[in-house]
């Protein structure tokens, strides 16, 4: 397992629909070593602080071996590392990875927090509103880490496990309990109880759990 690729990017305002946006999904691969904080790699900014970074969500993972998916699915779209707007392009992790697994990167530690559940800025960053849908559908979403232990990251370094869990839900899990089996009862009462998962998801699944027809 490996770092394919590392990329940052700051804020920038694009037009979509008549209007101005603020975001930060463009990001550009780097070819050195950066330092990460419990907040973000350094030269990286989250643009909207009420639904993207924090602790929970500094940084996040997608697995390299998507892409080609990605390819085969729309052959007319170009989709280089990044694209998606990782930091980390990753090798050998996928979203079978369980909530609260641990990994050393560099000299960075880091946990498996969450999903990413796409916005409309990814339908903004290929031009494509379907974007969003399909990504849901497929289940190629990638993941958060939060920083365990701040250290300096670089493309090409391997992802050391630290500590991987044998049982609780894997990011799969997760995303499969926010789309097509929402009212699986033994499933929401586990993610309630899972350690390491935001408790923004946990109150999310216990509406859930106390209305199974919502």
């Amino acid at each position: 397992m490996r770092v394919v690729s590392l990329s940052v990017g700051l804020p920038r305002q694009v037009e979509w629909e008549g209007s101005t946006v603020l975001t930060s999904i463009f990001k550009e691969p780097v070819d050195r070593r950066l330092r990460v904080s419990r907040l973000n790699f350094e030269g990286d900014e989250q643009s909207d602080l009420t639904v993207h970074g924090g602790v929970d969500k500094a940084v996040y993972a997608y697995p390299a071996e998507h892409y080609d998916a990605w390819r085969r699915e729309l052959p007319e779209v170009e989709f280089s590392w990044a694209a998606f707007g990782e930091n980390l392009t990753v090798e050998g992790l996928f979203e079978d990875v369980r909530i609260g697994d641990r990994f050393r990167i560099g000299t960075a530690e880091f946990a498996v927090t969450q999903p990413r559940l796409p916005c409309y800025k990814l339908g903004i960053r290929f031009g494509r509103k379907d974007m969003l849908k399909r990504m849901l559908q497929n289940g190629r979403t990638g993941f958060y880490f939060a920083v365990a232990a701040e250290g300096e990251v670089g493309p090409g370094d391997a992802i050391e496990p630290i500590e991987r869990l044998t049982e609780g839900l894997t990011v799969a899990d997760v995303v499969r309990l926010y789309t097509v089996d929402a009212k699986n009862q033994e499933l929401l009462l586990r993610a309630t109880q899972t350690p390491g998962l935001p408790e923004s998801w946990k109150e999310y699944f216990r509406k859930r759990l106390r209305n199974p027809n919502a």
